[in-house]
């Protein structure tokens, strides 16, 4: 089976992001479960790099920036999601800067929990309502993943951060064309795709694969 290192450009509070990880990673554990290897690689984007840390509810966003008949709609519409399993709550969402959220993957990536901690962020964002901002939640979620203490209470990473998200910027990366997943081979899946996609590109033999 081909070994591949896969790189995924997200934002937690993106909807979109969300659907794309959940797939990707889906696809993943198929891809390991047959034998292969793949490494999932998470770059941060903030989509709202302005947002406040204060948090705010997103309907209340949204009926300022897209109108009360799309409040609505979405209200309205509960199948947003189930076939991928998950489980959507915007009427609980706080909008809120995701920085701090950032900070926190990138810490537990450097630990090998980077995947786990993204999807307990979204679940907290999209499912639970948290204000993925405080730091008192972060560290909660951290200790619910695995992290290790120290870690958790570290205030360290901020710099680094911030110039991977400048870095992830310079890629010509948009909020648009989020989830932007790059495979080793150079192939490129932007935006909303089904999990057969990104199995499909798994199997093409990549530059990590043994030759022979």
């Amino acid at each position: 089976m081909p070994k591949h290192r896969v790189e995924i450009a997200l934002d937690l509070a993106c909807v979109r992001c969300h659907l794309g990880f959940t797939r990707l990673t889906r696809a993943a554990r198929h891809h390991r479960a047959g034998g292969g290897e793949v490494e999932v690689a998470i770059r941060p984007f903030q989509a709202e790099p302005d947002a406040p840390a204060a948090g705010e509810p997103l309907f209340e966003v949204w009926r300022r920036t897209r109108g009360e008949d799309f409040v609505r709609r979405v209200a309205s519409d509960t199948s947003f999601g189930v076939a991928d399993g998950l489980e959507l709550h915007f009427e609980r969402a706080l909008f809120t800067n995701t920085f701090e959220a950032h900070r926190l993957v990138a810490r537990a990536s450097a630990q090998g929990l980077g995947e786990r901690m993204a999807e307990r962020l979204f679940r907290a964002y999209f499912t639970d309502g948290l204000l993925i901002s405080d730091r008192t939640t972060l560290a909660r979620l951290a200790a619910e993943t695995g992290m290790v203490a120290e870690d958790i209470a570290a205030d360290t990473g901020a710099a680094e951060l911030r110039a991977e998200l400048s870095r992830v910027r310079e890629l010509g990366i948009q909020a648009d064309t989020l989830p932007y997943v790059r495979f080793d081979d150079g192939t490129v899946l932007e935006g909303e795709q089904p999990e057969e996609a990104y199995r499909a590109a798994l199997t093409v033999p990549g530059p990590l694969s043994p030759a022979g």
